[in-house]
């Protein structure tokens, strides 16, 4: 199980305008400044859906943490 503090501020990190959802945008360009410049717009969305549990194409912390924890 992973630990929820380091998972917090882990989402927070991705999530740049702090409305409490990660956008494919949001995500691609967090792993661009990890230096993971193959994480594309394309890889990005499909990347969020594969996480998003309601389909509403975000990411937010319960379906984050969610998907750490599978």
């Amino acid at each position: 199980m992973a630990d929820i503090e380091s998972a917090k501020a882990t989402f927070n990190s991705f999530d740049t305008d702090g409305d409490g959802f990660v956008t494919a945008d949001e995500y691609r360009s967090a792993m661009a400044k990890m230096g993971d410049y193959a994480v594309t717009g394309p890889v990005a969305e499909a990347i969020i859906k594969s996480k998003d549990e309601n389909g509403d194409k975000l990411l937010s912390f319960d379906e984050f943490w969610n998907s750490l924890n599978k």
